[in-house]
């Protein structure tokens, strides 16, 4: 009923706009146009981004507004005056349109060469539905098109569209009466300027990757059909311009080369007559829920030499707050970076581990977020460009009102900590649980629920490496003598800022340190921040000048830099220890109250030694019984566990 009621309304307003001069109709949508472009917001905000998508720094923040101003006042006329064209015999609308090189699709047809129409949003692109028939009425003449919500509506546009000849198919019946038509010589019209989904090719569209319809190109490799294309530009006061290109296809053409040579024209026709255009179309959707393309059935298409200049789909990605976390997401944010030939990545995260995201080359900015204060990391993200896209790693309700209040489009994360409604797209947690699954693979979730390849180099994959067995030719009179050895830089990390039940015993530091020490020749260098700094004079004093003490001496570049020369660490479940992995150092990692199936250091070049208790892992911060999980490993099998790696 409610369809009906619009319907009625429509066509009065139909016939009120029929009785008046095209001149007054003209003036009066201009006028109309204004006001929606008071009224809108929404609307008027989306042809802002547009435009500042497709011109850039080409036009001022002044000029950029000024145009959409323009485009309001110009649709609103073109919309109101084709109402009236449409009821309109074309040899009364050829009195106020100008055709110029109608020869391009007339030579084509004459020499019985099927067209394939390309068309856009441009002007009053209905004109060629009333004018076709009247070029070249020889032929058969389509367009394709798609049904309207209002099944009145639709139906009284396709009467009026039919009544000159034209002949219409629904994209929604398939595609063989189309190529049926093409193969019997006649024209098709097809307009290639929408989004088109998940079933379109990422081309680039004023320099920024755009999902478009490859279906005029399907058609004429298909039927061996000319491409041609035209545009319709506004003249002056209720005078239009139709402009014919001349055929752009060759025959060696694939059919993305051609989907991409199509945005091609159509910017330059968009650029002739910028206000004539549908602004107000999201032609740059961001596609739900993979706007990583990696998974996109046909891709992405790249004409030669255009990978460099693409304009960016700047992602927002939020680090975890601990070193050991920000270190395990990187495999994701990889695969984030590779999801799309134009991501532009910007890390935010805290000042206190933002100089660790610099190791990661994929990384293209970083933001260094100052204390924990919500509204001042806010200013710092709404000072930067604006970003497409904010992927959360953090689970908290704070990071999500950050990227809200920032105002970003498209904020993804787990649903934990109530902030359902501050995200709109959600990644699943697993239905079942199944086996232990490793931190670094949770974050790996997200990238691939945003549409991202996820497979794992040795070096990103969780260590599975096992406590040793024992290597005899490291004992007694088989161990290799100092000669063989060059002094080696190994590190010890034997803090830990979760608490005290992740340390090993500071003692056994010592007597492994003193037992590798005896058979190989090493410089020990103590890690650590200023929790630690007890734990460090303590083992410090007791290997002497075997040990060099850096805990709460460096900064996190200075600790990058020191780590760097290490040949490999001993340590505790640390961020140092994880930040070790990054750096491609080997470490001797030893758990306790954690599980490092869960926190494990990520690679294949580790030993993770554990002993499985009845009661770990516990994840507390402090052991309430015997500390058993920590004593049950051996100074002996550290000692070897640190001599193995040394002789690989």
């Amino acid at each position: 009923m409610l369809d009906f009621i619009v319907y009625l309304l429509y066509r009065s307003g139909s016939a009120i706009a029929s009785a008046l001069p095209l001149p007054v109709l003209f003036v009066f949508g201009e006028f109309l146009g204004f006001c929606a472009w008071l009224v809108s917001g929404k609307y008027r905000r989306l042809a802002q981004r547009n435009v500042a998508i497709a011109f850039g720094s080409e036009k001022s923040p002044r000029e950029a507004r000024r145009l959409v101003c323009h485009h309001f006042q110009r649709l609103g006329a073109n919309l109101l005056c084709s109402v009236k064209l449409t009821q309109m015999s074309p040899e009364k609308i050829l009195r106020r349109v100008t055709v110029e090189n109608i020869e391009a699709m007339d030579s084509r047809f004459r020499a019985g060469v099927p067209v394939v129409l390309v068309l856009s949003h441009l002007g009053i692109w209905e004109l060629f539905a009333q004018l076709m028939p009247k070029f070249v009425g020889y032929v058969r003449n389509a367009s394709v098109y798609q049904k309207l919500g209002n099944r009145f509506i639709d139906a009284h546009v396709r009467r009026t569209r039919s009544r000159t000849g034209l002949e219409l198919f629904d994209r929604k019946d398939g595609f063989q009466p189309v190529i049926e038509l093409l193969r019997s010589g006649g024209g098709v019209g097809v307009l290639c300027d929408q989004h088109a989904g998940d079933h379109g090719v990422w081309a680039p569209f004023f320099g920024r990757l755009a999902s478009t319809s490859p279906l005029a190109s399907l058609l004429a490799r298909r039927t061996s059909a000319a491409l041609v294309a035209a545009g319709v530009y506004t003249d002056g006061r209720a005078r239009w311009r139709i402009v014919f290109l001349e055929r752009f296809d060759t025959a060696d053409s694939s059919v993305d080369a051609l989907t991409s040579k199509i945005n091609e024209i159509i910017e330059q026709q968009i650029r002739r007559a910028p206000e004539d255009w549908f602004w107000v179309h999201n032609r740059w959707k961001t596609p739900r829920p993979h706007f990583l393309l990696s998974q996109y059935k046909r891709g992405v298409y790249l004409p030669d030499g255009v990978s460099p200049d693409l304009k960016p789909f700047r992602i927002l990605i939020r680090s975890g707050n601990w070193l050991g976390d920000a270190v395990m997401s990187t495999p994701a944010v990889r695969a984030i970076k590779s999801g799309r030939p134009d991501a532009h990545i910007t890390i935010a995260a805290p000042s206190k581990i933002a100089p660790m995201w610099k190791l990661v080359p994929e990384v293209d900015a970083i933001i260094p977020l100052p204390g924990s204060s919500l509204l001042p990391a806010v200013r710092s993200l709404r000072r930067q460009p604006a970003f497409d896209a904010t992927i959360l790693f953090p689970n908290s309700l704070r990071v999500a009102l950050e990227s809200w209040l920032s105002g970003i489009p498209r904020r993804v994360g787990y649903r934990a900590h109530w902030r359902r409604c501050l995200l709109n797209q959600t990644v699943p947690e697993p239905r079942k649980p199944g086996s232990l699954e490793h931190q670094s693979l949770r974050y790996l979730r997200i990238a691939r629920e945003c549409g991202a390849q996820t497979e794992q180099s040795p070096e990103e994959k969780p260590s599975n490496a096992q406590r040793p067995t024992p290597n005899a030719q490291l004992a007694g009179s088989n161990q290799p003598s100092t000669g063989d050895y060059q002094l080696l830089k190994l590190g010890i990390s034997p803090g830990a800022e979760y608490g005290p039940a992740k340390r090993w015993l500071p003692q056994r530091f010592v007597e492994a340190a003193t037992a590798v020490a005896a058979r190989s020749p090493v410089q020990w260098i103590l890690f650590g921040t200023k929790n630690d700094v007890l734990i460090g004079e303590q083992i410090g004093a007791a290997l002497g000048s075997s040990c060099i003490n850096r805990i709460g001496q460096t900064t996190l570049e200075q600790l990058i830099d020191e780590l760097r020369q290490c040949h490999l660490l001993l340590t505790n479940d640390t961020g140092t220890m994880h930040l070790a992995a990054l750096l491609g150092v080997s470490t001797v990692a030893i758990f306790g109250s954690t599980e490092p199936r869960l926190t494990g250091p990520l690679g294949d070049r580790h030993i993770v030694l554990r002993h499985h208790v009845e009661c770990s892992p516990c994840f507390l911060r402090k052991c309430p019984i015997d500390f058993r999980c920590m004593k049950a490993v051996s100074v002996q099998e550290v000692a070897d566990a640190v001599m193995s790696i040394l002789q690989q």
